[in-house]
């Protein structure tokens, strides 16, 4: 039997980091149990270069890891054990000595409208105030709606949704995964359809991060791992990694995991990826079928270069 431990679990510290967090540790503590692994767990709050800078929009900031760097920097150091990451907070590359233990089950990967009573994107009114943090979003609403007046808001999830009525919007574009991660549920006004809005890499998922040379972490979270939410993270990872990109930009990809075909022994993985210009004009969408997760995500973004990708992020300065 394993000795006593205890394991220091790092996170942001806003209401719903520390939520999944904790929705995290409940799973492990049950692994635990069913093991008769003597570990206790313990939350320590870590505050981020993108907490910490709120009045600038994200792809203004620059960079990739707003979101992670002090966090592994405190794995690095010692100082704890595990972190929990929205993935789609997660840049491409790992730290040297770090790794992703698992990716647990993902929660439902959509974006979503809350509104002032309108029950979908077409109910919106012409030239609707509407708010997102993300570029992603921002091109494919102007896609779909030029006429949107598509307004940039930061901060936490209930801060974004208290605009709705601080600020005058009509609606506001968040994340379905976190607003049901807090139990608000409740107030989704809209669903927006994967092949509308087509999602952020790793949206809905989360990445536990640990050390690589931390065996009995690294042995607990294969335990916790999702098979099928993983391959699908790879294979949209993948996708970001070879347009060496950030979730500032944007890029979007998702991907579905189907049963083999023609006979075949491995999962079927559809990804679809979109790369495109901030105002809506240009919007490029790639999807590609296989069974190796990086290599259809790199099938796709090639595709995508292929047809002006690149220039497209560097006139956004990914």
């Amino acid at each position: 039997m394993s000795q006593a431990r205890k394991i220091i679990v790092g996170t942001r510290q806003s209401a719903l980091a520390l939520t999944q967090t904790g929705q995290v540790i409940a799973h492990l503590e049950a692994i635990c149990a069913a093991r008769q692994l003597p570990y206790t767990f313990e939350i320590r709050k870590i505050v981020t270069k993108g907490d910490r800078i709120v009045n600038v929009t994200l792809s203004k900031v620059g960079g990739k890891g707003l979101f992670v760097k002090e966090i592994e920097d405190a794995l690095l150091n010692g100082e704890i054990d595990m972190a929990v990451h929205s993935m789609k907070d997660m840049p491409y590359a790992s730290q040297k000595g770090l790794m992703n233990g698992a990716v647990p089950r993902r929660v439902d990967p959509r974006d979503c409208l809350v509104t002032k009573g309108y029950r979908s994107l077409d109910e919106l009114p012409h030239g609707a105030k509407v708010g997102t943090s993300s570029l992603r979003r921002v091109c494919q609403l102007s896609h779909l709606r030029p006429d949107l007046k598509l307004e940039s808001i930061r901060g936490n999830i209930d801060t974004r949704m208290s605009k709705l009525e601080t600020e005058g919007f009509d609606a506001v574009v968040l994340a379905a995964a976190g607003l049901i991660r807090m139990g608000w549920e409740d107030r989704i006004s809209a669903y927006l359809p994967e092949e509308l809005s087509v999602p952020a890499v790793g949206q809905g998922a989360l990445g536990i991060e640990c050390r690589d040379n931390d065996k009995e972490v690294r042995e607990l979270l294969a335990a916790y791992n999702d098979p099928e939410t993983s391959l699908a993270v790879r294979a949209e990872r993948s996708f970001l990694g070879t347009l060496n990109g950030s979730c500032q930009i944007p890029i979007g990809a998702y991907a579905t995991i189907s049963a083999p075909e023609n006979g075949g022994q491995e999962p079927l993985i559809t990804l679809t990826g979109i790369v495109g210009s901030p105002d809506g004009a240009e919007l490029l969408k790639e999807i590609c079928k296989g069974t190796d997760p990086e290599q259809v995500g790199r099938q796709a973004a090639e595709a995508l270069r292929s047809r002006g990708a690149d220039r497209i992020l560097a006139e956004v300065g990914g």
